[in-house]
């Protein structure tokens, strides 16, 4: 390690973006007795732009990660349990199994918990705290407003459209491609489903399901999150119009939070590590969102990257061999559902003359869309 500068400090892992992916990161690091900043550029918690969907082969992930903070540890005890999808498309109904069953979080106590472990297990986390530029392979320069960090390494978890990564996203070619929006709010309505529910229209689609706030329960409160196309919708009330069954449905909804949005959309594929600087959560991909597996890929990704670095804290690698490691469990473990994903987004996007068999497929045998659904987790 080098030495510090005047009014520098040093850390052995810094982790930038306080979502599920760097809290994931910096509390299987700490944990390991690795000394962790967290950084976290804005006020926390707050709402984003989530279907608030956590698969059930994640739960028990999410659940490791909030073991040792008593006041998050009942978190997942009173949230509603999916063990259903519902597909409206075409004017038809196709239902999807979901085994094991997932279960419906707010992104906002979420955060709020894995803040809170993250610093019962000695995180240093510190929020309102803008990450400038990252210099270095390895040792880092990292610089903020208070001045410098070193860091032996860095895992950036800051999401698709930060000034740290953006220039490594791909941007739409000369405008061709189509730019797409994301829009959530919480509504309320009378007994909702206990499923996840999505409808489909040309342009895009848009899910719900049940989903609890703080200390209220999950009985009158639905999550609604959307993808469209710009110039199909840039509004939730617009978007409710592109389909019947949700329009009819939409009519006694009551808007419980103000909506948030997120743009451009861009589904490409994912790279794990730039520069020795791990990547991890929408900063390494976005993983297409209907498939309701962004939270599970953002902590699985940040814990795997905490789990590769450990042989280079533990001088039994190099950071350069330590990144490799990561990479290769990504494209292992992870690459494969975002493939299953795009494909499965075309085909339920197809034109309807193509749509049509594929529906009768899934309706006529659900073996078929479970295996399909299974392979995306």
């Amino acid at each position: 390690m080098e030495a510090l500068r005047p009014g520098s400090e040093s850390c052995d892992l810094l982790v930038i973006g306080g979502g599920p992916a760097g809290a994931a990161a910096a509390i299987t690091a700490a944990r390991a007795g690795v000394h962790v900043l967290l950084l976290e550029k804005a006020a926390y918690p707050r709402h984003k732009v989530c279907g608030e969907f956590v698969s059930g082969e994640s739960v028990q992930l999410l659940n490791s990660l909030l073991a040792n903070a008593l006041e998050t540890r009942s978190l997942l005890s009173h949230v509603p349990r999916i063990s259903g999808v519902r597909l409206f498309l075409d004017g038809r109904t196709v239902n999807v199994p979901v085994d094991p069953p997932a279960v419906s979080l707010a992104r906002f106590d979420m955060d709020a918990a894995l803040w809170r472990a993250a610093t019962s297990a000695g995180v240093d986390a510190r929020s309102d705290t803008t990450v400038n530029s990252v210099q270095g392979q390895g040792p880092f320069h990292i610089q903020i407003a208070t001045g410098e960090i070193l860091a032996r390494a860095t895992i950036n978890t800051t999401g698709r459209w930060s000034n740290l990564t953006a220039k490594k996203t791909a941007v739409l070619p000369n405008g061709a491609a189509p730019k797409w929006i994301g829009l959530k709010a919480h509504f309320a309505e009378t007994s909702p489903s206990p499923t996840t529910d999505l409808y489909f229209f040309d342009g895009g689609y848009c899910g719900m399901q049940p989903v609890g706030l703080g200390d209220e329960p999950a009985t009158s409160r639905i999550v609604v999150c959307t993808i469209v196309r710009a110039d199909v919708a840039t509004r939730l009330e617009d978007v409710f119009l592109l389909e019947p069954r949700l329009q009819e449905r939409s009519r006694n909804w009551k808007l419980l939070s103000e909506p948030v949005s997120t743009a451009p959309l861009i589904f490409r594929q994912p790279n794990p590590e730039k520069d020795g600087v791990l990547l991890a959560g929408d900063a390494a991909g976005f993983v297409d969102p209907f498939v309701g597996d962004g939270i599970s890929l953002a902590l699985r990704s940040g814990a795997l990257a905490a789990e590769s670095l450990l042989t280079f804290f533990r001088r039994q690698a190099t950071l350069e061999e330590a990144a490799a490691q990561y990479r290769r469990g990504y494209e292992e473990r992870l690459l494969p559902i975002f493939q299953t994903s795009s494909l499965l987004r075309r085909m339920l996007t197809l034109p309807l003359a193509v749509r049509r068999p594929l529906l009768r497929v899934m309706e006529t045998f659900p073996a078929v869309t479970k295996l399909m659904v299974k392979n995306t987790r």
